[in-house]
């Protein structure tokens, strides 16, 4: 701790003056206990994954990895938990037809994931981009995004020997 006269009046005091208050300064340091930091870092991105395979084929980082992966899968299985989506609606009353009808859905939900995982792969393996809602260049559009940016686009055949794209957006032809 530091004692720090105050003297009256301004400027530097006169030889054997005294002080009309004295203040004080803590002088410290900061001190941190790294290894408990480190414990509490630890703790913040610990959980319990239990499952019931009980091979040693998957690594802990792999089957944590695989766990993360089905939040992609949930996302496009979501329409069909919603009230939105209703099988009445479709006047499907059979169990078989409902069935039948999730299967189409299902089938559909996974070509679309594997067209969406196609357009990104080549977007990654040709260095290419593709710009987003914020026409921002981004190597992992969605593929509804693309198949909006292309609806509307018709290829011309004239005498099968010109073939012509119309209705060609500016926003497509957008390169980094």
């Amino acid at each position: 701790m530091l004692e720090v006269p105050v003297y009256k009046g301004a400027g530097r005091p006169s030889a054997g003056q005294e002080p009309i208050r004295l203040y004080y300064q803590i002088d410290g340091q900061l001190y941190t206990p790294l290894k408990k930091r480190d414990e509490a870092i630890k703790q913040l991105g610990l959980f319990i994954l239990a499952t019931n395979d009980i091979a040693d084929s998957l690594s802990m980082a792999e089957m944590l990895s695989t766990y993360k992966s089905q939040q992609a899968v949930e996302k496009g299985f979501r329409f069909l938990k919603s009230p939105d989506f209703l099988t009445s609606a479709f006047y499907l009353k059979k169990p078989d037809r409902i069935e039948a009808l999730l299967m189409v859905m299902t089938t559909c939900l996974m070509v679309y994931a594997s067209l969406e995982h196609s357009i990104r792969e080549q977007l990654k393996a040709q260095d290419k981009y593709f710009p987003d809602m914020k026409n921002k260049p981004t190597q992992t559009p969605t593929a509804r995004w693309v198949f909006q940016c292309f609806a509307g686009i018709d290829l011309l055949t004239i005498n099968q020997q010109q073939t012509l794209l119309l209705n060609i957006k500016d926003r497509l032809t957008v390169t980094v």
